[in-house]
């Protein structure tokens, strides 16, 4: 189920009438209510996903609750490592052993030995990567110590399960989840009203401006072998923003749905396309996940590393974006574009800059140097975005050759005219409010309310009129 759908919206509005008015009074109920909507988002598309989650579920439930009361010492470790193979084991199952098959087949055949190992026809269940992310910080936690085992199998279910972020985050950690839903929430008028903008923000994002531009990029790479080199360049740019429109908004929906049933979800973008370097931008892009990486990931490699200096940060940088590519799906292309990433962080590893922010600034121009840092960042993600998008090693690298080649200079394929105007209306607002919590978060609050609700009845406007050739959620896939 998608939130751009009939069949959400008589979920939505019915989940919302159980929540609010029949059973406002109970914390129990409502989480029941929640977990019962989850189920009903989620098993939408096939009911074969739940029993795998349900599964996954139980059993990390239980052993996480026995791994607390038991002392330190084999039997313990025994159940932590169940309780991780419960939950990393289907994923590393469903989503990557056909892609370690046939790596096996491509490494023997290369060094002259012949094999056959068959594949298996299996079916990734959707939100697989993003589901599985929660359970494991969850885990890692009870193990440290850092969070108590939750006893009640409905909110630990609904932690796991909720329908606004378990098909494409954000990744949520149990710390911040749990206290919410522990506690019995008050309808906050403004609060959903903020969650209606934030929805309305999401909504025009994904379907008037990464739609629009995805029958560009659909079109151009479906015959990257045929059209012109310089159609792939400005597809790859094109690309870049079909991806942040797309995924920012399904975030922005994803938060404005949850702050409605009075509920906080972690904020997933800060605006990365004004990131003025390469550790700005991963500050900034699928925080949630940059974050959990951060935590789980590059600080135990770094402090592993520690001996080695630079170089150590240096090994833990690129281990860390080598397993955010792997994150992605079972492709070569993925583990290439992690690796790439991390390698982007050398120089500023180098000069000692990695960790520095920028200021914060009042001026509605960029200065020079400002601009020259954006522009030199976007124009590196959205090359790397290339191989994102290819289906293969071979494909990525024939866009690339042609690129780099005289071949270049073309006439590319014209973008449909009405992308510009919404492009430039989604990342004009955005700058202007680039501090804030989301793009019209403040936009307009405080004007009359003629222009407000103008402003608001033109985004709706544009929804009904302008969207463009349905397409799926490209994180749906992950």
């Amino acid at each position: 189920m998608i939130f751009n759908s009939f069949p959400f919206l008589i979920l939505f509005v019915s989940l919302f009438v159980l929540y609010w008015f029949l059973f406002k009074n109970s914390v129990k109920w409502k989480n029941a209510i929640l977990l019962a909507g989850s189920l009903v988002f989620y098993g939408y598309v096939s009911w074969h996903f739940l029993i795998l989650i349900g599964c996954t579920i139980l059993s990390t439930y239980y052993f996480s609750l026995q791994m607390q009361t038991t002392a330190p010492g084999l039997k313990r470790k025994l159940l932590f490592y169940l309780n991780i193979l419960a939950s990393l084991g289907t994923l590393m199952y469903f989503k990557y052993l056909n892609f370690i098959i046939v790596s096996m087949n491509e490494l023997f055949q290369s060094i002259s030995v012949k094999s056959s190992l068959p594949t298996l026809s299996i079916i990734v269940p959707l939100g697989i990567s993003f589901y599985t992310f929660r359970i494991i910080s969850y885990v890692l936690d009870v193990d440290k110590g850092k969070v108590t085992a939750e006893k009640s199998l409905l909110n630990y279910a609904l932690y796991v399960s909720y329908f606004p972020s378990i098909l494409s985050g954000p990744i949520d950690k149990f710390k911040n989840f749990a206290p919410q839903i522990n506690n019995n929430r008050q309808f906050d008028e403004s609060l959903a009203i903020d969650g209606c903008r934030q929805f309305l923000w999401g909504l025009f994002k994904k379907l008037v401006v990464a739609n629009n531009c995805a029958m560009y990029t659909n079109m151009v790479y479906a015959d990257y072998e045929h059209v012109t080199a310089s159609s792939l360049f400005v597809g790859c740019f094109v690309y870049a923003f079909q991806t942040y429109a797309d995924f920012s908004g399904y975030s922005d929906m994803a938060i404005g749905v949850s702050k409605i049933f009075g509920i906080r979800i972690a904020k997933n973008f800060d605006f990365p396309f004004f990131a003025q370097s390469i550790p700005d931008y991963w500050r900034k892009w699928h925080m949630s996940l940059t974050v959990w990486l951060t935590e789980y990931v590059f600080t135990p490699l770094s402090i592993t590393f520690r001996d080695y200096d630079k170089w150590g940060l240096i090994a833990a940088i690129v281990i860390n974006f080598v397993i955010c590519g792997i994150w992605h799906g079972d492709n070569w292309t993925y583990v290439l574009f992690g690796l790439f990433h991390g390698l982007y962080f050398i120089p500023s590893i180098l000069n000692g800059s990695m960790n520095k922010k920028a200021k914060k600034s009042n001026s509605n121009l960029p200065t020079l140097k400002e601009l020259r840092g954006i522009l030199s960042t976007f124009t590196i993600v959205s090359l790397t975005f290339i191989l994102f998008l290819s289906t293969d090693i071979h494909q990525a690298f024939t866009i690339y050759k042609r690129i780099f080649s005289l071949e270049i200079i073309s006439i590319p394929l014209s973008l449909n005219a009405l992308v510009y105007p919404f492009l430039v209306l989604m990342f004009g607002v955005e700058w202007f409010n680039r501090y804030e919590e989301y793009g019209i978060s403040t936009f307009l609050v405080k004007a009359k309310p003629i222009w407000r609700y103008g402003f608001y009845f033109l985004l709706l406007f544009a929804i009904f009129v302008f969207s463009g050739q349905e397409q799926q959620f490209i994180y749906f896939k992950f």
